[in-house]
């Protein structure tokens, strides 16, 4: 989009999976769009089962390459709803579904040394960092324009620790909970 001065209209391009932390990233996205009077762009990025390689080696019918796009699309509009509700972002949206890995994904359609580009900034455990691909990591690596990682919300550390206790059958203290939530 060309803004009426003839200049490319300012972008924060946003990546969302669905996950808590790209919902962070979402809202955030949105806060800095309204800031900076640019457009948001909420991009999901979505890769066949075994990814674009197997895909390569046994083509899937396009049935289901239709089916893997249009679910892509469901799962960003959700994000989008879990987001902003009926209200909307209060800015320009251009929401996308990309096929590809979600990094390269995001650094080539945020492509102008005038685009933000938000990412969350994952689980910042050494296993994770190890064992994981990180979108954000290449982001930060190959990105041509500025890159805001986004930290996990507090509540998503707070939701993980319980569920790891749910999960070894560890009694919950509801107090301290209760105590934190309210504290803020």
């Amino acid at each position: 989009m060309v803004a009426s001065d003839g200049l490319a209209a300012a972008r924060v391009v946003v990546g969302v999976s669905g996950s808590l932390g790209s919902l962070t990233a979402l809202s955030r996205a949105a806060e800095e769009a309204r800031r900076r009077q640019a457009q948001l762009w909420p991009v999901l990025a979505w890769e066949p089962p075994g990814g674009d390689v197997a895909a390569r080696r046994n083509p899937a019918p396009s049935v289901l390459v239709d089916e893997w796009q249009r679910l892509a699309r469901e799962r960003l509009l959700t994000a989008l709803d879990d987001v902003f509700g009926d209200a909307g972002p209060g800015v320009g949206l251009h929401a996308l579904v990309a096929r590809g890995t979600p990094g390269l994904a995001l650094v080539e359609i945020a492509d102008r040394e005038s685009d933000l580009l938000v990412v969350g900034a994952g689980r910042r455990s050494a296993w994770h960092r190890a064992c994981s691909r990180s979108a954000s990591r290449y982001c930060l690596a190959h990105a041509g324009c500025p890159v805001l990682a986004v930290p996990p919300s507090p509540l998503e550390s707070e939701l993980a620790a319980m569920h790891r206790r749910n999960a070894w059958r560890l009694r919950l203290d509801t107090r301290e909970l209760n105590r934190r939530l309210r504290t803020g």
